[in-house]
């Protein structure tokens, strides 16, 4: 895995963006990327950019006692990826809301777009298990790259 924390050159939209390679673990038997991976890729950026931006899940989890969970996902698998491709996951903020946030997320080789999604990404008390408003530290820090 290269080093992340490369933000994405659109002046209208921060974002960021994570290298990843292709191994051989992330094919099926037909040598293709499994669809549940390019999901996984997308896993690594929000994590990595959530870290990049001074907000760890882990000490989110431990000092605020909330954690960022998966609530729905809108994806296109456009062309597939093979071992040893170079790909880069592309993510922005969409839309920010009180207790949630959409982020669109794409994965590209070679400057072209394989893979598309929107995620939207739920704020849930560790205590309650039920939705929680975004602490007003970690929502000001999101407002800046809608």
């Amino acid at each position: 895995m290269h080093a992340p924390k490369h933000p994405v050159n659109n002046p209208h939209k921060p974002g960021f963006t994570l290298p990843v390679r292709v191994y051989y673990e992330d094919t099926d038997a037909a040598g293709v990327v499994y669809y549940a991976n390019y999901l996984k890729f997308c896993e690594r950026a929000r994590t990595d950019w959530l870290r990049a931006t001074g907000f760890g899940q882990k000490a989110l989890a431990a000092e605020q006692h909330i954690v960022f969970v998966v609530r729905t996902v809108k994806a296109d698998y456009l062309q597939a990826a093979v071992l040893d491709d170079e790909l880069e996951v592309r993510t922005t903020i969409e839309r920010l809301g009180g207790a949630s946030l959409v982020f669109a997320q794409k994965i590209l080789r070679d400057g072209q777009i394989i893979f598309n999604a929107l995620i939207t990404i739920a704020c849930i008390d560790l205590d309650s298990r039920k939705a929680a408003p975004i602490p007003p530290a970690v929502r000001a820090q999101f407002a800046t790259l809608v």
